[in-house]
């Protein structure tokens, strides 16, 4: 599925990004004003004065920034892109979480087929470009991989992506161990590395994998030399569970497993203990940290949240949006905003994370959490060419603050402009360049009626939905 156009698989001409505010996220955190940025063969060939490198480029394709603000790509480390995306806000939020799941979307996804899994992930993924995520992370509930992987280079953002891994009883795609294990290599070995969607070894996770999966699926990253994520105590359940499976919590039980280690993203990791949150900094496992769904799910992420903790004592935390069942929105700044707010109502004075902080989450930090830190995440000279162009000409962004506040806390999603991701332009003045999106967006509303038939599943409204002619009939009474 194309939806009416391709991409050119190579990068764009040689291009000065000119005359923006450019937010280099490097080491310094430099803001060059009124700068420019120079891509050639997809990666980030200059950075410096307008003037200067307009002279020294003088037949580079030029995209004026002027007024505007120039930041690394967003990173989404935690992001499903299947079956979830066609129940967006119409999972009720007077449920508990587990019924969320297991009444919702389990279902949903067992009755996916490869062209609803291919659609959902393009459509994710332009909601994303057009919010300035550059990368995602799909977490693996994914039951037709290539498909997914060809759904989202049609859109031109950099993926990791992998594919079911459970071997519990009763539930859709699940497997023997070394079925699973063997699938996720399969994956792997598919989407090579070097590729813009490249493939990670993806568990399921909470109580759902046998120490024996968790196990292999370890050994196969190191053995693959991929990442490997799946998800953990999000809400206290995972926490019960594995009390009762093993008198452990479920960190120390995997520390004695000797899977945590620096290929390891958890996501969630919010219900921990002291020895849990010990455990991650010292084996440096990264976190992927999900606000949004938290809130949604209603699963307790202020009362027991330890991720500013991680932060302050140098762990590896990155962002995610999770679901649209959960997070709603494919919006990494929203996250950002999320986890800012949340923080700064709830720490003592001072211990709260700052905008700058949660920027770098967005950023350089979500990248260096999931491996790709030396590659992506900064506006540095020789790393790929992820960029933003943020249009800051409107009354949101004048007069101008504080960057880094504007940024987080100044809702900046809304006024992305362009998008380049890999050197090539995938977003222009707004719209996706990758993607006929009123086809993409006509065959989704068609295939998520045409799912939710299959899954037995009918949209509750709270409010009466009325035809015209029936409210004519109505307010005649």
């Amino acid at each position: 599925m194309q939806y009416g156009l391709t991409i050119s698989p190579t990068a764009d001409a040689t291009t000065i990004i000119a005359g923006g505010d450019v937010v280099t996220m490097d080491g310094t955190r430099r803001v060059l004003v009124g700068g420019s940025v120079v891509v050639a063969d997809g990666s980030i060939a200059a950075v410096g004065t307008t003037t200067d490198l307009r002279a020294a480029y003088p037949h580079a394709v030029v995209v004026d920034a002027t007024d505007c603000v120039v930041t690394p790509g967003m990173v989404n480390a935690h992001q499903h892109t299947t079956a979830d995306p066609f129940a967006r806000s119409a999972i009720p939020d007077d449920i508990t979480s587990q019924q969320s799941i297991f009444d919702w979307i389990v279902p949903l996804h067992s009755q996916v087929d490869g062209d609803d899994d291919e659609l959902a992930a393009t459509l994710t993924a332009v909601e994303s470009l057009t919010n300035g995520v550059t990368t995602l992370l799909e977490p693996g509930t994914v039951a037709h991989p290539l498909r997914v992987a060809a759904g989202l280079a049609a859109a031109g953002i950099r993926a990791r992506v992998g594919q079911w891994g459970w071997d519990a009883s009763g539930v859709p795609y699940t497997a023997p161990v070394q079925e699973s294990l063997a699938r996720q290599e399969e994956t792997v070995k598919a989407l090579p590395a070097g590729s813009l969607v490249t493939g990670w070894i993806t568990l399921v996770g909470h109580d759902l994998a046998s120490d024996e999966l968790f196990a292999g699926a370890a050994e196969l990253a190191e053995r693959l030399d991929v990442g490997i994520t799946w998800h953990i105590s999000p809400g206290p359940n995972d926490v019960e569970s594995y009390a009762a499976r093993s008198g452990l919590r479920p960190i120390t039980h995997f520390q004695r497993l000797g899977v945590l280690g620096p290929r390891l993203l958890l996501g969630h990791a919010v219900w921990l203990d002291d020895a849990e949150l010990d455990a991650i900094l010292e084996t440096h496992t990264a976190v992927a940290s999900c606000p949004g769904a938290y809130l949604r799910l209603g699963q307790g992420y202020t009362r027991a949240t330890r991720h500013p903790e991680l932060v302050r004592r140098g762990g590896r935390l990155a962002l995610g949006c999770d679901a649209h069942n959960a997070g709603d929105v494919s919006d990494v700044l929203h996250t950002a905003y999320l986890l800012a707010a949340l923080e700064r109502d709830r720490a003592v004075p001072g211990e709260g994370l700052r905008a700058d902080q949660v920027f770098a989450l967005a950023t350089i930090d979500g990248a260096n959490a999931i491996g790709l830190g030396d590659v992506i995440g900064s506006i540095e000279v020789g790393k790929v060419a992820d960029l933003v162009v943020i249009d800051a000409t409107g009354p949101t962004w004048n007069p101008r603050g504080d960057l880094a506040l504007h940024l987080v806390w100044g809702g900046a999603s809304r006024n992305v402009r362009d998008v380049v991701v890999n050197g090539r332009v995938v977003v222009r003045d707004r719209q996706v360049l990758g993607v006929d999106v009123p086809m993409l967006l006509d065959e989704a509303r068609d295939r998520a009626a045409a799912l939710l038939r299959r899954a037995g599943i009918q949209i509750p409204h709270r409010w009466p939905i009325l035809g015209a002619s029936d409210y004519e009939a109505v307010a005649a009474r």
